[in-house]
């Protein structure tokens, strides 16, 4: 597919950057019947679209000539929803339209806001930024938008998902009604198809399947992983594949720092992308990346959205993503521009069937295998070593020279054993892995006849003996101490089995769980190596006894009941009851009587009765003469101070007291003095 017709200042750089034909989104919007019309674009990333409204509004903003005019205000505004999606939409529009006379200017959280208002002051043709970053030069008045003639947003199914449509409607509503609204998302749910019925006209709706271009060039491997083994399938993977450039998802902040650090340890060159670092460091790890100082980011699915990579060829998913939608846009950072790439899913076993379903819903089709071994890495190695294109090469005389004076001291074997250890040097490490294999875990049927009382019997491996006990011929029945009653179960029984045994899932047969014990079956092969690294010190305090001879029945003795001793007394025999009536009777409860007292009471009349002739206790006698008659008080009276704190009566006043003060007289009562 040609570009069609396009200005020859974009011919131009198309051919420098060997754009030679059109992707299927690009043929669809560069289509005639797209010309001039509002598009709603659902394509998958990595299918070029950036290019693709890069050429579709050029004729919106470029004059005839295919150049841009002095402008005061922008004439296309390209909205993205991270700041390493902004900052590849700006170099990617920078080189298609640098024989235009373009000013594009960049506005994203993280960057000097004063220093973006110089630049959109100075003049700008296209801007490109972040809504948040945007709505806040709008509201300062620093971007004005009446020139505006197109706008784009881009993975707009991502900007809503981040919780951008409030400031995604304002910006539409500050934009001019006649402008021209290209919206290219991955998916369109319903919120973009109302966002799109709301503030298009007419638009037109293009979509492109995913299998035409987008992701028809990635190779998908989904990875078995055993317990707590993804971290070395990550490294062995990255040792296997030895892409240019990879790149390794977590889902979340904490994962990605420890995973960089484990990976740097091991020897990559392996640099971080998070939402936690400033955008100076997210731009040095990305320069990092793009100069080959470093060759495996790790990162989120947030920090990592819309990125561009060169020559990134293996995407590993070190934990699986939420939905089909991120596998999809993680997947597509490889495979771009006709490139090829792997994409690996590490899934561990009680995920497998959540990996299952998500690739199903994404429609994709994984080849399925283990992790890569130690054996298959180091014979890449050798073969890598021995096809390296240093030996093509032409020497030089020093090269010469210094090859003849090495062979006369050194043996030829000594020199290449000298070459491959300094080749080994520079490689990092390998991990051992094993593979959990196939299989998931199942449980037999029970006998339905005894199923009461019938042990939980388990298959795991490859070999396995039948639910009614049958022994098969090379297995060796191994005893726990634990049963139901401790909550033996084979979800953790298993891995600690294969971790302390140092054996692998399918080693292991049938696991019968009894009441208070349990029976293993190993295979015959590893047996012996099994019973003495299970007796090993260290892990879970449970005994371990190889049984030789057993079917797998219960051995255990079985529980003493204690019955409680007969009574040997009479026999209990019921009162007949005569009437209800009766039974009243019997047993009614005694009324409570209140006691008498035997004080006498006086029965005479009420004017007779007696007065109290004596005298209470601490009282004096009221006196009982004629007012008149009443002694009066012979005591000294108290002359000390009306208020309290005073002396009592009798006692002398102490120095300095209040009595001994001069009585206080006015001003008026002084007499003068002489």
């Amino acid at each position: 597919m040609s570009f069609g017709k396009t200005s020859p200042t974009l011919a131009r750089a198309l051919a420098e950057h060997d754009y030679n034909d059109a992707t299927p989104v690009q043929a669809a919007v560069l289509a005639k019947q797209a010309e001039g019309r509002d598009v709603v674009v659902s394509a998958q990333t990595g299918s070029g679209k950036t290019v693709a409204y890069g050429l579709a509004i050029a004729p919106d903003i470029l004059d005839p000539e295919g150049k841009f005019n002095d402008v005061a205000s922008p004439l296309a505004l390209i909205i993205a929803p991270t700041r390493e999606l902004a900052m590849q939409v700006e170099r990617e529009l920078r080189w298609l339209y640098s024989y235009t006379g373009v000013k594009i200017v960049a506005c994203v959280g993280g960057m000097d806001p004063r220093e973006e208002r110089r630049k959109l002051g100075q003049g700008a043709h296209i801007v490109v930024g972040t809504p948040g970053r945007l709505r806040d030069h709008i509201e300062r008045r620093g971007l004005v938008m009446e020139s505006l003639a197109a706008v784009v947003l881009d993975e707009a199914d991502e900007m809503l998902d981040l919780g951008f449509r409030e400031d995604l409607e304002f910006i539409l509503e500050a934009t001019p009604e006649a402008r021209r609204t290209l919206l290219f998302s991955a998916t369109i749910p319903k919120g973009i198809a109302t966002l799109a019925k709301k503030y298009q006209r007419d638009a037109l709706r293009i979509e492109v399947a995913a299998g035409e271009k987008g992701h028809a060039d990635i190779e998908y491997r989904a990875i078995r992983v055993a317990f707590k083994e993804h971290e070395h399938a990550v490294v062995n993977l990255l040792r296997f594949v030895d892409a240019q450039t990879s790149i390794v998802f977590c889902n979340t902040r904490e994962a990605v720092r420890h995973l960089q650090a484990t990976l740097l340890e091991r020897g990559f060159n392996a640099v971080l992308l998070s939402g936690e670092l400033s955008q100076h460091e997210r731009n040095q790890s990305m320069q990092a990346l793009r100069d080959g100082r470093a060759r495996v980011c790790v990162a989120t699915d947030v920090a990592a959205r819309g990125i561009d990579l060169p020559n990134l060829g293996l995407v590993i998913h070190a934990e699986l993503p939420h939905d089909a939608e991120a596998l999809q846009h993680r997947s597509g950072r490889t495979g771009r521009a006709g490139r090829k790439g792997v994409s690996a899913i590490l899934v561990p076993a009680p995920k497998r069937r959540k990996a299952e379903q998500l690739m199903r819903d994404a429609g994709v089709r994984p080849i399925w295998s283990g992790p890569p071994t130690a054996e298959e890495i180091k014979k890449l190695d050798q073969e890598r070593l021995i096809n390296d294109p240093i030996f093509d090469e032409a020497p030089s005389e020093d090269d010469v020279a210094m090859a003849q004076l090495m062979l006369a001291q050194r043996t030829p074997e000594q020199l290449c054993a000298a070459l491959v250890r300094m080749y080994r040097a520079r490689l990092p490490g390998i991990e051992d892995v094993s593979d959990p294999g196939d299989g998931p875990l199942r449980r037999e049927p029970r006998d339905v006849q005894n199923s009461s009382t019938a042990p939980k019997t388990f298959k795991t491996g490859e070999f396995k003996s039948s639910s009614k006990g049958r022994a098969i011929p090379d297995g060796v029945w191994f005893r726990l101490d634990i049963g139901r009653k401790k909550n033996a179960d084979p979800k953790w029984l298993l891995p600690m089995l294969c971790r302390k045994g140092e054996i692998t899932k399918s080693d292991i047969g049938a696991i019968r769980i009894f009441e208070h014990e349990t029976k293993v079956e190993i295979a015959g092969a590893v047996a012996k190596s099994f019973a003495v690294n299970i007796r090993k010190p260290g892990g879970e305090n449970i005994k371990v006894d190889r049984l030789e001879g057993d079917d797998g029945r219960e051995s255990a003795p079985a529980p003493v009941r204690h019955e409680a001793p007969k009574f040997d007394g009479p026999k209990y025999e019921p009162v007949k009851r005569e009437s209800v009536e009766a039974d009243k009777v019997a047993f009614a409860k005694p009324k409570f009587e209140k006691p008498k007292f035997d004080k006498p009471r006086f029965d005479g009349p009420k004017g007779d009765k007696p007065r109290y002739e004596g005298q209470k206790p601490g009282f004096q006698k009221k006196f009982e003469g004629p007012k008149k008659d009443k002694p009066k008080f012979e005591g000294k009276k108290y002359e000390g101070p009306k208020k309290g704190g005073g002396p009592k009566p009798g006692t002398p006043n102490p120095p300095g007291s209040k009595a001994d003060k001069p009585r206080y007289v006015s001003k008026a009562d002084r007499k003068p003095a002489g």
